[in-house]
């Protein structure tokens, strides 16, 4: 099990109910406009976004406001920004490898709050290539537990899909697939009419290193400090933490 893939998951049902939700809004209008531009502005012939569109729903972004970055994005109104996509490498507490996925209209500013939230924090920037091999490219559909909803449920839907996994993150299943087969793994699961959270392609490490109660609260602090960054999209790492060391961390 990713502990890492556990810990954003229940992070991500927080950030919901509390103060950093207008943060978490902004990231999430920014993704729907980004794909709007990159695939257009139909749902239905997107499913990029399509899929930003629902994990902007599920997080309570306001209809209007989906709307409108919709529009921005496909150029059917005006004000949209010139956003591109860098992904940076870098190193935190204990040797933990962390990805920071940016979405930014400026570069530079990016670059230079990764690097300022790594240093002050613990970490360093890593040449490109030196960590990201650690990773593999992966379609994720996250699904919240319903009663009566097993794994095995879960699995049977999706199996032929093309899924290759299904993890058990407490509060939620994990799907894991191959990038390329991540929407009909989400068609899967509407069709056998199981609700999911978000489908995104992500990154899952593949080799893990299992943090104490210490190196946990240092990387948390590092990737939260990156995560107050605008330019900031996502952040992926290669920690396991425990339940035992989850549940001391708070």
């Amino acid at each position: 099990m990713s502990g890492h893939s556990k810990w954003a998951t229940t992070k991500h049902k927080k950030a919901v109910i509390d103060a950093r939700r207008g943060q978490m809004f902004a990231k999430l209008i920014k993704n729907i406009e980004v794909a709007a531009r990159t695939g257009g502005g139909d749902l239905a012939g997107n499913p990029t976004l399509y899929d930003a569109v629902q994990k902007a729903k599920k997080s309570s972004v306001p209809n209007d406001n989906i709307d409108r970055a919709v529009k921005r994005g496909s150029g059917a109104e005006a004000g949209g920004a010139e956003y591109q996509t860098i992904m940076y490498e870098g190193y935190g507490p204990n040797g933990v490898a962390i990805l920071v996925e940016c979405l930014t209209d400026n570069r530079n500013r990016a670059a230079s709050e990764v690097r300022i939230a790594l240093t002050r924090n613990g970490g360093s920037m890593a040449d490109p290539g030196s960590v990201s091999y650690l990773f593999n490219r992966k379609g994720v559909v996250i699904v919240p537990k319903a009663p009566g909803l097993t794994e095995d449920d879960v699995l049977g839907a999706v199996l032929d899909a093309g899924a290759e996994e299904v993890n058990d993150l407490d509060e939620a299943f994990e799907v894991v697939s191959e990038p390329t087969d991540l929407v009909a793994v989400r068609t899967a699961l509407v069709d056998a009419g199981i609700d999911y959270d978000s489908a995104d392609a992500s990154f899952l490490p593949s080799v893990s290193v299992p943090l104490d109660e210490d190196g946990a609260k240092k990387v948390f602090r590092l990737v939260e400090a990156l995560e107050d960054s605008d330019d900031v999209q996502n952040v992926y790492a290669n920690f396991d933490v425990s339940d035992e060391v989850m549940e001391a961390v708070g």
